[in-house]
C-alpha cells in the first residue's frame, strides 16, 4: 500500500469519526425534549418529503429560489461522485468510475461535469445576491457563508483541475463528453507529464481535504439543514398550526415551555433544520414594522441555548443560560414573544415546515401560567373572559340587545338548523353589531333555520389560548361542549374566523363533533343555491383583505370572493399580499388587546397597501380587520377615501 493511501486512510478514518461524533452530540440533545408522534401517516409523509424537500414546492415559489434548487439537485447528483471519490481513494484498484462500462461512465461524466459547472455558476448567483441584492433581514455575506459557498466553489474548481490534468495526459476515457473539464485541459497545454501528474495529485488532494473539512463544518453551523431539512419535512405538521395540545391540569405540574427541555423533540429539532434564509422574517408583520420579534432569530436562539444548556440538562443540572430573556439573562426576548400576531405567515413561508409561531405560544403559556408574568393591559382582559366572558367586562345580559330590534329566535333544541354563534365583537361592539344584524337579515331572506343563545352564550376563548391563558381557556371550552351538547347543536354559523377556527379546529380535542361555517361560506353556498336574489350593491370600486384565520389557517380563498364578485357585480381588487401571502391586521393573537409601542403600528402598514390600490371600499370578513383599519384610516386622516365593510354588510346591500 502506497504512502499516499496510508496518509488519506488516516485522515479519512479522522475525519469520519470527529463527524459522527459531532452529529451524535448534536442529535443526543433532542432526547432532551418531549415526546411527541410525528410518524404516523408514513405513506403520505413520504409523499409531503418528495413533494417539498426533493421538488423544493416552497423554494421555487420566490424569485431566487430556483437557484437553491438548482444547488440542491447538483449537490444530489454529486453526492454519487463525491462518494466515489472518498470510497476510492481508500481502494483505487477496486472503485472507481473508470471501471465501468464505458457508456456508463461516459454518460456519468458527461453529468457530474455538467452539474459541476451549474453548481459553481449557481454559488457565484449566491455571492451576488449576498453582497448586493440582499434582502433586509437576509443580511449580507457572513463568515458561515462565505466560509461555506467558498467550499464548495473550490470542491468545483478542484474537480475540474483533476479531470482536466486526466484529460490533458489523455488517461480520461470520457474526455469527449466533459466539455468544461476539456476547455480547462486546454489551459495545461505547455506541462509535462510528470507535471500534470503532480497538478493532478495537487488537486485531488485538495478536494479530498476541502470535502472532508465541509463534512465535519456542518454540524457547526446554519448549513447542517443539509442533514435535517429533508426528514424535517417528512416530520411536518398536519394539523392547524397552532392548536396546543390539551393540557392535563395537576398539581405540581409545569406548563407551557420555561427551558429548553419541555419543548418536544420535533420543536427542538426544527431548531436544526432552520436555514436561516430568512423568509419568515420577510412575511412577519412584527419584523416588517420594526418590533423586536425575528421569527428566524427565535428559532436560531432556541439553537443557541440548546447547545448552551444541552450538557448540563442532560446531567439532570440546572441550565447555565435561561430560556426566556434577553442577552446574558436569556435567549429569546420576552418582547419578541409577546410581539407575535400568531398569523401563521411563517409557517406557510417556511420550504422546510419549521413552526415559529407555535414555539412562542408555548412560551407565554409558560410566562403567564407558571410565572404570572404577562403585559399589564392582559390584566384586565384576563378577569373580564373569566368573570364575565366578554374582554369588555360587559353583563352577560347585554349579549342580546343587538337582537332587541328585530326579535332575532332563540335557539330551539331539535327544531332550529344552525345555532349563529355571534361571538363577543357580534354582540358587544357598535361598529360590528351592524354587520350581526345584516347577516340575520340575509339569514331571514335565504330562509335559513337560525337561532340564537341569548345571554347564555360564552366567549370561544380565542385570544385566551393565543395568548397563553391556557387553564382559563379550558375551562371555557368545556362549559362552551357542555352546553353545545345539552341544546343539542350540531351546525354552527360563525361570523369572526377566530370563532370560527377555535369551534371547529381546537375544540375537536374536547370531543366536539361540529359543522362549522364562516358566514362568508355560508353566503357563498346560498347565492350559488339561489336562495338569495341580488341586485348590484353600489359600493364603488372593492379591493379585498384575506383574514389570517380564514385563509392560512382554513384556506379559505375562493368564498368570500365569489359572493363579494356576485353582490358587487364585478371581481375585486387583489392586494399585492393577498391570499395565502395576505399581510395581517395586527390584531390575532390577542394582540387586539394590546398596545403597540414599538415601530409602525401594524394595522396602519396594511392601510397604507389598501389605500395604494386607489378603492372605494375595503371588504373584509372579520371584526378584527375591520376594527384594525377603521383605526387605521384615523390614524392616517383618510377616513373620507375608503369605507370599510364586512361582507355581509355588502351582500346585504345587494338583497332585492
Amino acid at each position: 500500500m502506497s504512502s499516499s493511501i496510508v496518509l488519506y486512510s488516516i485522515v479519512f478514518a479522522a475525519a469520519v469519526v470527529f463527524f459522527a461524533w459531532s452529529c451524535l452530540r448534536r442529535f443526543g440533545l433532542l432526547r432532551l425534549g418531549r415526546p411527541e408522534n410525528r410518524f404516523d401517516r408514513p405513506v403520505r409523509r413520504i409523499w409531503e418529503m418528495i413533494y417539498y424537500a426533493f421538488i423544493q414546492r416552497r423554494v421555487v415559489s420566490r424569485a431566487f429560489g430556483v437557484n437553491h434548487f438548482v444547488l440542491f439537485w447538483c449537490f444530489m447528483a454529486l453526492l454519487v461522485a463525491n462518494t466515489e471519490f472518498l470510497l476510492g481513494g481508500l481502494f483505487p484498484d477496486y472503485i472507481s468510475l473508470s471501471r465501468l462500462p464505458l457508456g456508463l461512465h461516459q454518460v456519468l461524466a458527461l453529468i457530474f461535469d455538467i452539474v459541476s459547472l451549474l453548481a459553481l455558476l449557481a454559488v457565484i448567483s449566491a455571492v451576488i445576491r449576498r453582497a448586493f441584492f440582499s434582502p433586509p433581514h437576509l443580511g449580507g455575506l457572513s463568515r458561515d457563508a462565505v466560509t461555506i459557498l467558498t467550499m464548495i466553489a473550490v470542491l468545483m474548481l478542484a474537480f475540474f483541475g483533476l479531470h482536466a490534468s486526466e484529460i490533458a495526459r489523455g488517461t480520461e476515457r470520457a474526455a469527449s463528453l466533459m466539455p468544461v473539464s476539456s476547455a480547462v485541459a486546454s489551459l495545461f497545454g505547455g506541462i509535462s507529464t510528470a507535471g500534470l501528474v503532480s497538478l493532478g495529485g495537487f488537486f485531488w488532494w485538495v478536494h479530498a481535504v476541502v470535502l472532508l473539512a465541509f463534512l465535519n463544518y456542518l454540524p457547526y453551523s446554519k448549513h447542517m439543514h443539509i442533514l435535517t431539512a429533508i426528514p424535517n419535512c417528512y416530520f411536518r405538521n398536519f394539523g392547524k398550526p397552532v392548536t396546543a395540545p390539551r393540557e392535563e391540569f395537576k398539581k405540581g405540574t409545569s406548563y407551557g415551555v420555561g427551558d429548553i427541555s419541555q419543548f418536544t423533540w420535533k420543536g427542538l429539532f426544527d431548531a436544526y433544520a432552520c436555514t436561516e434564509c430568512a423568509r419568515c422574517s420577510d412575511a412577519c408583520p412584527a419584523t416588517f414594522t420594526g418590533k423586536p420579534l425575528d421569527p428566524r432569530l427565535v428559532v436560531h436562539d432556541i439553537k443557541v441555548n440548546l447547545l448552551t444548556n444541552g450538557d448540563q440538562l442532560a446531567k439532570k443540572k440546572a441550565p447555565p443560560l435561561p430560556l426566556i430573556g434577553a442577552g446574558k439573562t436569556g435567549s429569546v426576548p420576552v418582547q419578541a414573544i409577546w410581539d407575535c400576531t400568531t398569523c401563521a405567515a411563517c409557517v406557510q413561508v417556511c420550504p422546510v415546515f419549521i413552526e415559529q409561531f407555535p414555539r412562542i405560544i408555548d412560551m407565554r403559556r409558560h410566562l403567564v401560567e407558571m410565572k404570572a408574568e404577562f403585559p399589564e393591559e392582559l390584566l384586565a382582559f384576563f378577569e373580564n373572559i373569566e368573570q364575565r366572558s366578554n374582554p369588555w367586562g360587559i353583563a352577560p345580559s347585554d349579549r342580546a340587545k343587538w337582537a332587541a330590534e328585530i326579535n332575532a329566535p332563540a335557539f330551539e333544541t331539535g327544531k332550529t338548523e344552525y345555532l349563529f354563534y355571534v361571538g363577543c365583537f357580534g354582540a358587544f361592539d357598535a361598529r360590528y353589531r351592524q354587520v350581526t344584524l345584516a347577516l340575520a337579515r340575509i339569514l331571514d331572506a335565504a330562509g335559513v333555520s337560525w337561532g340564537i343563545l341569548g345571554r347564555e352564550e360564552l366567549c370561544c376563548g380565542d385570544s385566551l389560548r393565543r395568548l397563553g391563558n391556557e387553564y382559563v381557556f379550558d375551562q371555557m371550552a368545556k362549559a362552551n361542549v357542555k352546553l353545545f351538547g345539552e341544546k343539542g347543536v350540531k351546525k354552527v354559523i360563525t361570523q369572526c374566523p377566530h370563532c370560527f377556527n377555535t369551534l371547529k379546529n381546537d375544540y375537536e380535542q374536547y370531543g366536539l363533533e361540529l359543522e362549522v361555517l364562516h358566514h362568508s361560506q355560508l353566503l357563498d353556498e346560498l347565492i350559488t343555491a339561489g336562495r338569495l336574489k341580488l341586485n348590484k350593491a353600489e359600493v364603488g370600486r372593492v379591493v379585498f383583505h384575506d383574514s389570517c384565520y380564514l385563509g392560512r389557517y382554513n384556506d379559505i380563498y375562493q368564498a368570500p370572493r365569489r359572493a363579494l364578485a356576485r353582490a358587487t357585480g364585478s371581481e375585486p381588487t387583489e392586494m399585492p399580499r393577498r391570499r395565502e401571502n395576505s399581510f395581517c391586521c395586527g390584531a390575532g393573537g390577542g394582540r387586539m388587546w394590546l398596545e403597540e409601542s414599538i415601530g409602525k403600528h401594524i394595522n396602519v402598514a396594511r392601510v397604507e397597501e389598501i389605500l395604494a390600490q386607489k378603492a372605494d371600499t375595503a371588504c373584509v370578513c372579520c371584526p378584527y380587520c375591520l376594527t384594525m383599519f377603521a383605526d387605521g384610516l384615523k390614524t392616517k386622516e383618510a377616513e373620507d377615501k375608503l369605507k370599510v365593510l364586512d361582507l355581509a354588510e355588502i351582500v346585504a346591500r345587494a338583497l332585492k
